[in-house]
C-alpha cells in the first residue's frame, strides 16, 4: 500500500525502472493506491503492467505509463532501456518527474 505520488504530485511511485530495489516486482501480490487496487496474483509480468497502470497509477501519469508500455521493445519484460530511467532523469534536472504535465498529449500513442 503507498500514495500514487509524492511531492504533490512531481513524483510518481510507481515508474518502468528504478535504479535502488523497494520491493521486488515478483514478490508483490497486491499493490493498493488512493487510485484502486491490482491484484497482481498469477499474472506475467505484462499483465502486471497493464493492471498497476490501470488501477494504482495517479491520472497525471497515467499516459506517460501507457505510452512507456505501448512503445517498449517486445520481450518477456518490455523494458525500453534508453527511456526507463526518463523520469528520474528529469526529476533530478527539473525538480519533477513531468515537468510539462500540463502538456499530457506528448505522451499519447
Amino acid at each position: 500500500m503507498t500514495p500514487s505520488t509524492a511531492k504533490d504530485g512531481k513524483i510518481s511511485i510507481v515508474v518502468p525502472m528504478t535504479p535502488h530495489l523497494q520491493n521486488n516486482e515478483h514478490s508483490v501480490q497486491i499493490v493498493v493506491t488512493e487510485q484502486g487496487l491490482a491484484d497482481l496474483r498469477g499474472l506475467g509480468p505484462q499483465q502486471r503492467a497493464i493492471q498497476i497502470i490501470d488501477k494504482c497509477i495517479h491520472p497525471l501519469y497515467k499516459d506517460y505509463l501507457w505510452h512507456y508500455l505501448e512503445t517498449a521493445h517486445t520481450g518477456h519484460i518490455k523494458h525500453d532501456l534508453t527511456r526507463c530511467y526518463e523520469l528520474h532523469r528529469n526529476l533530478m534536472e527539473t525538480g519533477e518527474m513531468l515537468p510539462e504535465m500540463g502538456n499530457k498529449s506528448k505522451y499519447m500513442a
